[in-house]
């Protein structure tokens, strides 16, 4: 069983004030945005997938026991927030990818299916005693960690990251953290890099031409930063992106670049897929024979691996990214 642990607090944590103040919120905007509507003015509306795209529904006895045990712990998982494709194959072979911090986002990003809005006040520090609890019951060797954005506070929960992997690391498990960008805040940054992921993930999600669209409260040079200062300090690190929200192909290669620039060691790359008729459309259906160029071209460029696949997501074969 994983130790007793004193939790931090936010008052055992000296934060500094954002490096950039112009980035402290996207593109500005201090405030918090509704999910716009989207007018879908193509043919590929949501359902509409071509055969590479179809996925097998939820079954089996492995994935009841991780329903369970996500029920019985009173966790969230992306896998469902964010209505993964993957989720029948994941949890099928016992492994899913927890969300800590809630499951109330602060920011709107186009693409996602998590709920936005302003989460309830403070966190909960039980949290990462729970979630190690459930991994080691799942046995899991790999553990995947992300959250929402918590934007309302200082330290963006980084304390709760920290914790979780801490805990992890007592079960004998490797762990990879999917952060968001703790708006640029170096000092909370920190305190996920101190607790030594062995994978610190942050997706840039798209190029930078269609950040004000996708992701209104984000920042491509900020969250280049990001995994440039956890690649500094010697952390393995790792991003991905959607295509098919209307980039093209040079774009892509040029955010490889950025990517091999600041020594990223896997990338990840799959298709976008609208969630509900309320998010962004989708502009086109990558073929697979492209997500693979992708990948030949990305590992030539210097990125030691890139998975890439219409179906690929963040978490997708995590383990073997370690």
């Amino acid at each position: 069983m994983p130790t007793k642990k004193s939790p931090r607090t936010p008052g055992d944590i000296e934060l500094q004030s954002v490096e950039k103040e112009e980035l402290a919120a996207g593109d500005g905007d201090p405030g918090f945005f509704e999910l716009p509507v989207v007018d879908n003015t193509n043919k590929n509306r949501k359902g509409r997938r071509p055969d590479w795209l179809r996925v097998k529904l939820p079954h089996g006895k492995e994935f009841k026991k991780v329903r369970s045990l996500v029920d019985e712990y009173d966790l969230h998982t992306v896998c469902e927030s964010a209505n993964c494709p993957n989720m029948g194959e994941c949890w099928s072979a016992g492994t899913a990818t927890f969300m800590i911090l809630g499951n109330v986002c602060t920011r709107s990003c186009g693409f996602c299916a998590i709920k936005t809005g302003r989460p309830d006040e403070g966190l909960d520090w039980d949290e990462p005693r729970r979630v190690a609890e459930a991994a080691e019951k799942m046995g899991v060797q790999h553990a995947v960690i992300t959250s929402v954005n918590r934007d309302e506070r200082e330290d963006g929960g980084a304390p709760i990251f920290a914790e979780t992997i801490e805990r992890i690391h007592d079960l004998g498990a490797t762990c990879e953290v999917l952060t968001p960008d703790f708006r640029g805040i170096r000092a909370a940054c920190q305190i996920v890099f101190d607790a030594r992921p062995d994978i610190f993930n942050h997706n840039v999600e798209t190029v930078p031409r269609l950040y004000r669209r996708v992701r209104p409260q984000a920042d491509y040079q900020r969250s280049l930063d990001v995994l440039r200062w956890a690649k500094e300090d010697g952390l393995r690190t790792k991003s991905g992106i959607m295509v098919g929200l209307g980039e093209s192909e040079d774009e892509v290669l040029e955010l490889m670049d950025d990517f091999v620039a600041i020594g990223l060691d896997v990338m990840t790359i799959g298709q976008y897929m609208q969630p509900t008729d309320m998010h962004l459309p989708v502009e086109e259906w990558v073929h697979p024979d492209v997500f693979n160029w992708y990948k030949e071209v990305g590992e030539a460029k210097g990125i030691e691996h890139v998975e890439s696949s219409p179906l690929t997501r963040s978490s997708y074969h995590a383990e073997k990214h370690v």
